[in-house]
């Protein structure tokens, strides 16, 4: 795993992105020196479906105020900041990418949750964490990246409490078809690690979860490309930059990646996939 973790840090990591995300919320009419978590919605949600797909995924987790909840993934902070505010919990996120760590404390402090939000870097498949410290865990778009599904659900299995709900949403091999690179987590196949629903179901129950609810979301994940795209296409019909968002973390190849994982969501190969488990 050791050989793979650098390349994939690498793939996220853009210079400056802090203050790219700043500047295009400033060019929306963000008063930057006052920022809300609310403000950074259309940045600070790396997945398909955004803040729409958060919502929905954490609704279903029966969260508790002042529930320790473990953030796997977590990138510059989004879900973490929307699941303290929603919900209430106390969020410990864990990141590959240091500078996404720094971003998400950072962003954190702009918006006056840093007490509430917590950051730290480290591997998912090698976590930093006491066993049984967690009631609830998640993770959003992050196990393409995880080459080894198993010791994935050992360690979330290892970190959270008995009766603890570890919330999936991963983009999910359907259909056996070979995939065009870039794609928005892999630069090519050697950093992309997409699995079959089966894949992640078994891997769960042999770490002693059982699955409490499935759901495929490939129609809600076609039509958020759609939407970007639309949105992408006025402003250049206008002469404006792109929209803000998902592109920010894309980099210079937004375009062909949204491109290549919309092929593969329309052809039914790829889908997002919500899986609910509870420990035990």
């Amino acid at each position: 795993m050791a050989t793979v973790e650098p390349g994939i840090a690498r793939h996220y990591d853009i210079a400056g992105l802090e203050q790219r995300i700043l500047a295009a919320l400033a060019d929306t009419g963000v008063d930057i020196a006052h920022l809300r978590a609310g403000d950074l919605e259309a940045v600070d949600e790396f997945h398909i479906g955004g803040i729409a797909a958060t919502r929905e995924l954490i609704g279903q987790m029966g969260l508790k105020p002042g529930a320790r909840l473990l953030d796997i993934g977590s990138g510059v902070g989004g879900p973490a900041r929307f699941a303290a505010n929603e919900a209430g919990t106390d969020v410990t996120g864990i990141d590959l990418t240091q500078s996404y760590v720094d971003i998400a404390t950072s962003l954190s402090k702009r918006t006056g949750m840093a007490d509430r939000t917590h950051f730290v870097q480290g591997s998912a498949l090698d976590m930093p964490f006491a066993d049984a410290g967690f009631d609830a865990a998640m993770i959003l778009h992050v196990g393409m990246n995880l080459p080894d599904k198993k010791k994935l659900m050992g360690e979330a299995a290892r970190v959270l409490r008995s009766g603890g709900v570890f919330a999936v949403y991963d983009v999910m091999r359907l259909k056996d078809s070979a995939l065009t690179y870039p794609l928005p987590w892999a630069s090519d196949e050697s950093m992309s690690f997409v699995a079959t629903p089966d894949d992640y179901r078994s891997a769960a129950t042999a770490s002693g979860f059982s699955v409490v609810a499935e759901r495929r979301r490939g129609a809600f994940a076609v039509e958020f490309f759609a939407a970007i795209r639309a949105r992408m296409a006025a402003a250049q019909a206008e002469g404006r930059k792109a929209p803000s968002g998902v592109g920010l973390v894309m980099g210079e190849d937004a375009g062909t990646k949204i491109a290549n994982v919309t092929a593969a969501l329309e052809g039914g190969v790829l889908a997002p996939v919500e899986l609910l488990l509870r420990l035990g």
